[in-house]
């Protein structure tokens, strides 16, 4: 490793004046870390609209567990469970990590969206290399859209009392 000096930084800002590209040391990619805890799981916590989910996922035989209830009672209709199972078939990782979770706040559909949400990120801790896959299917990005606000003077969000003009 070169020490840097008042000439060497004078000669690298001449180089770069004009037009010569200078590369003292090659870009080196940080290798990816696992975050796992000590009992073995990896925590992450998923959101959408006003439900928050906090995930734990451990390798196991695919259980999963919403509030202390076997999901497929918690989460009812066919397309939550679909949205659920959505990260472990994009990653090729379907029955192979049980899932403990608890969720608050807004209604099923939210939940199970803050719940897809928190799972893909606990995979991404749990095995860094999935964070491609799970990226492009778009799992990782939080669903902003939430509930507009009531303004006041207004019916609803959007709605106008009629207007009268006498």
């Amino acid at each position: 490793m070169t020490k840097i000096t008042l000439d060497n930084l004078k000669s690298a800002t001449q180089g770069a004046v004009a037009g010569e590209v200078s590369v003292s040391a090659p870009m080196v990619a940080l290798p990816k870390v696992k975050k796992i805890d000590a009992q073995g799981r990896s925590y992450a916590t998923g959101k959408r609209k006003n439900a928050i989910a906090r995930v734990w996922i451990k390798p196991g035989l695919g259980k999963i567990m919403v509030n202390g209830r076997v999901w497929e009672s918690y989460f009812a209709r066919p397309v939550l469970q679909m949205i659920i199972n959505q990260p472990f078939k994009a990653s090729n990782r379907a029955g192979q990590y049980d899932v403990f979770c608890t969720i608050s706040g807004g209604g099923l559909s939210g939940q199970a969206g803050a719940l897809r949400h928190g799972i893909s990120r606990a995979l991404v801790h749990f095995e860094p290399d999935l964070h491609t896959v799970l990226k492009q299917g778009g799992f990782l990005t939080r669903d902003s859209r939430v509930v507009e606000r009531k303004k006041y003077g207004q019916a609803k969000a959007r709605k106008r009392f009629q207007f009268s003009k006498r």
